[in-house]
């Protein structure tokens, strides 16, 4: 560290836990955060005034006006331009520290890019909203050996669980199946920015331990919060399950690549197609477009307005389809308009 540095994070460095050799060992860390919503701008943020070294966020969405009562990082201005997640947040936080390497990935985590979105990780950082891919990031995590922090928020309700390869239990030892039926989505029953700020915290200062040196200082717990009633409780995670089929069994389905699917967004009536990379000429597809519906576009992606559906398209093929639910009629609507 230069002295520049050592002043930026005196503070930092005056905590005990930390200190000197733990700052210089967080300023060599590698984050990779999944999801860059309302948990994942907030882990974003707190990590790049920390110091650590290198950040990727990679997010499928983009900002929409609804995001901004509790998503950190985002303004009006991303609404209004309809900015990826992932470009806004990566322009915001080289803003807040210029020392931090980001890099923002506008694309969907799939058992097929995996490898090369979290490879190079020394921490995954779940703000994520469903379970198919906090499933997929388990099964890297633990087939690598690294470790990676769960957390969930809806309503005034959250929890978090830090997963340490080897050492404690998985997230499919403590949910061996996805939950069943209808779930709650922040659309059916809204979410409070103050849950998902204490959820995030929570999973930054496990982050904190971890890329510190002392990932022995990390419970193995599950914590779970609900500012509303202003109920906190903690309880022992589970130890390791031998017949787990991820930790135990080593069984790391979720990194095939059948698992490639079109996905129901969370709390949207939306569905992602993303079947196959296939990139696309975005200036191409807007001429194209233009004369059957509203069509807006920027290099970062393309929105094309035909009611009842919005259908936005990135540069890798991928498209999010509003206005439906039904999988096949979003795979036909992306068919008829991109081919």
């Amino acid at each position: 560290m230069n002295a520049a540095d050592r002043e930026r994070y005196s503070r930092q460095i005056l905590f005990p836990g930390i200190g000197e050799r733990g700052q210089e060992a967080l300023g060599r860390a590698r984050v990779t955060i999944v999801g860059c919503g309302a948990l994942g701008t907030f882990q974003a943020a707190s990590l790049a005034r920390a110091g650590a070294g290198s950040l990727t966020i990679i997010d499928r969405d983009y900002v929409e006006p609804s995001n901004l009562q509790r998503q950190w990082l985002f303004e009006e201005a991303d609404a209004a331009e309809a900015l990826p997640k992932a470009a806004a947040a990566e322009k915001r936080l080289a803003l807040i520290n210029s020392g931090v390497r980001v890099r923002g990935v506008s694309a969907d985590l799939t058992a097929t890019n995996a490898a090369e979105l979290l490879g190079n990780a020394d921490l995954l950082l779940d703000g994520t909203d469903n379970f198919e891919t906090r499933y997929l990031i388990n099964d890297f995590a633990v087939s690598n050996g690294i470790p990676w922090i769960y957390g969930a928020a809806v309503g005034s309700y959250g929890l978090t669980m830090t997963v340490i390869p080897n050492r404690t239990a998985c997230l499919r030892c403590v949910y061996p199946e996805p939950p069943s039926g209808a779930q709650p989505t922040c659309e059916t029953a809204g979410v409070l920015g103050p849950i998902v700020a204490a959820i995030a915290a929570l999973q930054a200062a496990d982050a904190l331990k971890i890329l510190s040196g002392r990932p022995d200082l990390v419970a193995p717990r599950i914590t779970m919060v609900d500012v509303w009633d202003g109920g906190i409780r903690q309880i022992q995670a589970p130890p390791r399950d031998p017949e787990c089929p991820c930790c135990g069994r080593r069984e790391f389905v979720y990194l095939e690549e059948s698992h490639l699917a079109p996905v129901r967004m969370c709390g949207r009536n939306a569905v992602q197609i993303h079947e196959r990379i296939r990139p696309i000429d975005l200036a191409e597809l807007k001429a194209r477009l233009e004369p059957l519906g509203e069509v807006r576009a920027n290099e970062f992606a393309l929105r094309f307005l035909t009611p009842p559906y919005e259908m936005t398209v990135f540069p890798d093929g991928r498209a999010i389809i509003k206005g439906v639910s039904d999988v096949g009629l979003a795979r036909s609507l992306y068919a008829k308009y991109v081919g």
